[in-house]
């Protein structure tokens, strides 16, 4: 075998889209647009349940926390390739590859998805005991365990990379750093790193998917079992958003996860999807179908407008 240079890089290249001069603007602009809406709707998502406290209600206390999930999840991503784009430059240090803050947040938000189905099991099938099995102490707890697992995670995995020698061209065929393609451009042993990787995907994938899935075979079982036409659609009414939201989630991670094609464009599209769209329609998701929602953010409409009319007479 020949020598390997044993050098520690100090940054990898991502690829992300090709691009010819031409292009640069048109994706800084849509991505940009992207990233503003995503943080801007999100943002309004948790400002409009911390000011009301008709809002003061464990799913929306699990709404608030999986919007801050998603701004964060995109904020790992879109501001780098953004400044890459600027900036006409693909690197990225080694540090900044190898701190896995995207699964941290992208794990976050399969808990806080699960968390939110186990909140619609308890309220459809145990309605009479709903305010005590969902009691703030318990809503608290289980968004810090789901926090506690997800930060778990990134230390271990990052302390496990240190130890590996990596190519000094390191060519990432995206536009951040996908962990199995990070792997890929080491030459010492990444076994521990796979079996790592593989034990990560199904605690942050499988479990928290089996969990949704059995939460709404019961909820279903619940539905099936009301007797009138209305109360069965007024009960499935307060699942569609967030069946919604799990669907496009889920949807478009295993789009990602189960193509075989590192480099095709119809996966670098379904890592956009998963990665940009999906935090950015969720608000949407939520606010379109919700009286609640809707009343609080027109309230902060109306208090924003006072003000700035008051500060303008005055």
């Amino acid at each position: 075998m020949e020598p390997r240079n044993q050098t520690r890089v100090s940054e990898f290249l991502l690829l992300g889209f090709p691009q010819d001069s031409e292009d640069k603007p048109i994706l800084f602009g849509l991505f940009l647009s992207m990233y503003l809406v995503t943080v801007l709707g999100n943002g309004l998502i948790i400002l409009a349940v911390g000011s009301d406290s008709h809002l003061h209600t464990p799913m929306y206390f699990f709404l608030s926390t999986l919007s801050f999930a998603d701004i964060c999840f995109t904020s790992t991503t879109i501001p780098k390739m953004l400044v890459n784009i600027q900036t006409q430059s693909k690197s990225i240090t080694y540090a900044g590859c190898i701190m896995y803050f995207f699964m941290v947040f992208g794990g976050m938000d399969t808990f806080l998805l699960t968390v939110m189905a186990y909140d619609r099991f308890v309220a459809i099938c145990h309605p009479l005991h709903y305010p005590v099995i969902m009691n703030p102490c318990v809503c608290g707890l289980l968004v810090l365990v789901s926090w506690f697992i997800s930060l778990s995670y990134s230390p271990i995995q990052s302390l496990l990379m240190l130890r590996l020698s990596f190519c000094t061209n390191g060519l990432i065929p995206h536009f951040y750093c996908e962990l199995a393609q990070v792997l890929m451009l080491a030459y010492s042993d990444t076994s521990v790193n796979h079996i790592l990787l593989y034990m990560v995907t199904s605690c942050l994938g499988i479990v928290p998917f089996s969990g949704i899935l059995f939460s709404y075979s019961r909820i279903a079982s619940s539905i099936l079992r009301i007797p009138s036409a209305t109360g069965k659609y007024k009960t499935f009414s307060t699942c569609v958003s967030h069946l919604s939201v799990v669907s496009l989630f889920y949807g478009t991670g295993f789009g990602v996860y189960l193509s075989s094609d590192a480099s095709s464009w119809r996966r670098m599209i379904a890592f956009v999807m998963y990665t940009v769209v999906t935090p950015m329609l969720n608000p949407f998701i939520y606010s379109l179908r919700n009286r609640d929602i809707k009343r609080a953010l027109q309230e902060i409409l109306r208090r924003t407008l006072y003000v700035q009319g008051w500060e303008h007479l005055s």
